[in-house]
């Protein structure tokens, strides 16, 4: 049952897209039977008919959802699909070209909303045009809630809830490795991350701001002394070779935002590191070198336009993405790990989904859903997975087939 004054607890936008179906094959499977009343929402009202009669046959009741028509670039359309839902989710990217009339329309609404970004810049703009309207409206607008940067920023909230109520204080430092995976990067976190370096490229006020590790604190807050991972690395907890990970310039800024607006619970020199870990063999500790030459080399070769045409050539382009059953075969584990008291304890996020299609999915609509139907604490205001959501969010994920682990190495 919608809520008072909104026609809709929870509206979809871009149901159409590969993503997007997903997102709404999930709610269609784990809204079954609750009072949730949720939409389709896009652009196209003839594929939108077409994914409801899809969703029909998951769940006979999806043949009544109700269908938002809307372009994501009208800004008066959008208007009125944020002043009748109670949260909008949206899968349209990249954010930095679809995405602003949608979150700053939500922020004045007072609509909650979370979406997939991990575009660093439009993060940004969305703070600094949304935060204090949205603080003023009750809108929790909520960025990153896919795999980066869920894993990331409740990961490390997971770690130091465990580590608080072992040994009463948390870690002044985690460290979050992402290792075993099997699944393919998304065509729409390939197409964000060309718009940011081609961005870069033209702008140095861009560029400054991918180089901040604080890009996203709040401003005048503490800064601690944090650094991107550049090259090759050991990990001596796990005993593993390390390289580079390429979502690491979101979701790093993630945590530490989280960290901000939680109010610096972890101490104002709290450090956060993620890497990618290696097997521990030498052909480990060789990818570890040719993984952080490769990063640098497709930020150059994609200023190249041959390159670029290459590279654009070998991954999917927005819209597009593997089979049902690649994304079933698909996997992934984060592990994390600080120390308190003498007591390190490790824990890992880990799901049996691909983490750019099904995986992501997943996060994304039960975060949605922890908007619409839980009771959260938490203020208005452009928020982070953890501090809008927190623990009543790994409890959903769990729920809903996600895990959250944690041993003890003292």
């Amino acid at each position: 049952m919608a809520s008072p004054g909104r026609r809709h607890d929870l509206v979809l936008f871009g149901a159409t897209g590969f993503t997007g179906r997903l997102v709404a094959e999930h709610l269609a499977r784990h809204a079954a039977g609750t009072s949730l009343a949720w939409a389709l929402g896009g652009r196209d009202p003839g594929k939108l008919e077409k994914v409801r009669a899809e969703l029909a046959e998951l769940d006979a009741a999806c043949a009544e959802l109700p269908i938002v028509v809307a372009d994501a670039m009208d800004r008066a359309a959008i208007a009125k699909v944020a002043a009748e839902a109670r949260v909008v989710c949206t899968t349209v990217g990249p954010y930095a070209r679809y995405g602003d009339a949608l979150v700053d329309a939500c922020a004045r609404a007072g609509t909650h909303y979370c979406d997939l970004t991990g575009e660093v810049p439009f993060i940004r703009g969305s703070i600094d045009r949304n935060h204090e309207e949205a603080m003023r409206t009750g809108a929790r607008i909520v960025h990153c809630c896919g795999f980066d940067s869920i894993p990331s920023d409740l990961g490390t909230l997971f770690l130091q809830h465990e580590l608080v109520a072992r040994t009463g204080a948390p870690a002044q430092a985690v460290t979050a490795l992402f290792g075993e995976s099997s699944g393919k990067l998304s065509g729409g976190t390939v197409a964000s991350m060309f718009g940011i370096i081609d961005a870069a490229a033209k702008d140095k006020a861009v560029r400054r701001l991918l180089g901040d590790p604080h890009a996203l604190d709040p401003a005048g807050g503490p800064r601690s002394a944090a650094k991107d991972a550049r090259g090759p690395g050991w990990d001596r907890v796990l005993g593993k070779p390390t390289a580079p990970f390429v979502m690491s310039a979101i979701n790093s800024r993630i945590v530490r935002r989280s960290h901000a607006l939680l109010g610096y619970p972890w101490g104002e020199d709290f450090l956060y590191d993620e890497r990618m870990s290696l097997p521990r063999s030498p052909i480990g500790v060789a990818a570890s070198v040719a993984i952080t030459g490769a990063m640098a080399g497709f930020v150059v070769a994609s200023q190249v336009p041959a390159l670029r045409k290459v590279i654009e050539k070998r991954v999917p382009r927005p819209g597009e993405g593997p089979s049902a059953e690649e994304r079933a075969r698909g996997h992934y584990i984060v592990r994390l790990h600080g120390e308190s008291g003498g007591v390190r304890l490790v824990a890992s996020v880990s799901d049996q989904l691909d983490p750019g299609y099904a995986g992501t999915a997943r996060l994304l609509g039960e975060a949605a859903r922890c908007l619409a139907e839980d009771e959260l604490a938490s203020p208005g205001g452009v928020l982070t997975p953890a501090s809008a959501m927190g623990m009543t969010l790994v409890e959903r994920l769990v729920a809903a087939g996600v895990s959250f682990d944690v041993g003890t190495r003292s």
